[in-house]
């Protein structure tokens, strides 16, 4: 893969709630990997689905960061704001018979198998009440991912014709991460494993645009990694929905401390440092010399 003149990466998180323990490693991983690359570190906060968010939570999102040091390059992004950008992304892609209304549930898809079978894509079905699929002709199945090495989706799950905007008219995270990743020039993803089988989507799509000339350009695809995963006692991963603590703003370089031991940073619990300033720069070298 060509490797790109300047390095943009990028922390998107959605304000389904507070940053907490698992979500300050996947911060820290990004800003750390931008920074030992001398590249731009962006924030986008990914607000695509109004049901799940929490009122405040976006505040209160980039007040974790500032206080954990975890400063940004230009102005913070909303997808919120961005839905003209998906419309015509959709539109190109009607255009060249790329998508198509499907008015199936996920009981429905469920009762027929374990992957969506293509069942709408021939009906020929009206917009109303409909979600939009991707015609996925040619899934991408394998890619590299720096830290394990060459990934093997599911060919049948990366081969489904996957949603691009929802029945309830909201917008799909495939199609939104991958134009607002592609608008801001996203040269490197580094994000929770959780999201590595998604990859393969979203690489489909990001070479579908580059296919069909989206707004006239071709993009390189993203470099990708994907880091290690929080879990807790029980082996669960951290997360909002298993109602994991917000991150304390009492003790900012404590928890700098147990994101980057979660990083494997060699001496992240040791190395002496007075103050979060200190400790980011030594955790930025340290990233360089055995991450990079």
């Amino acid at each position: 893969m060509q490797q790109p003149e300047r390095y943009r990466g990028r922390f998107a998180p959605s304000p389904s709630g507070p940053l907490h323990a698992g979500s300050l490693v996947a911060a820290l991983g990004s800003y750390l990997d931008a920074r030992a690359h001398q590249g731009e570190w962006l924030v986008r906060i990914d607000d695509i689905d109004p049901p799940r968010e929490i009122p405040g939570a976006a505040d209160t999102i980039l007040k974790q960061l500032e206080a954990h040091g975890l400063e940004w390059d230009g102005s913070v992004v909303w997808q919120s704001q961005q839905s003209e950008r998906y419309a015509a992304a959709l539109s190109t892609l009607n255009t060249a018979q790329l998508c198509y209304y499907c008015h199936c549930t996920r009981a429905q898809i469920k009762a027929r198998g374990t992957y969506y079978d293509g069942h709408c894509r021939h009906l020929q079905l009206s917009s109303k009440g409909t979600a939009v699929r991707l015609i996925n002709r040619s899934p991408i199945c394998r890619f590299h991912d720096r830290f394990h090495g060459l990934v093997n989706s599911d060919p049948q799950q990366a081969a489904e014709d996957f949603l691009l905007r929802r029945r309830d008219q909201l917008w799909a995270y495939q199609l939104a991460v991958v134009c607002d990743d592609r608008a801001a020039g996203i040269t490197d993803i580094v994000r929770g494993e959780d999201l590595l089988h998604a990859s393969a989507w979203q690489l489909t799509l990001w070479q579908v645009f580059n296919d069909i000339h989206l707004d006239d350009t071709q993009a390189p695809l993203p470099r990708l990694a994907h880091l290690p995963l929080v879990v807790d006692a029980s082996g669960r991963k951290l997360s909002k929905q298993n109602h994991a603590p917000a991150l304390s703003l009492q003790t900012p370089l404590a928890n700098l401390r147990s994101a980057a031991q979660a990083l494997g940073l060699p001496g992240a619990a040791s190395t002496e440092a007075a103050n979060i300033e200190e400790y980011l720069a030594w955790a930025i070298d340290a990233w360089r010399q055995h991450k990079k």
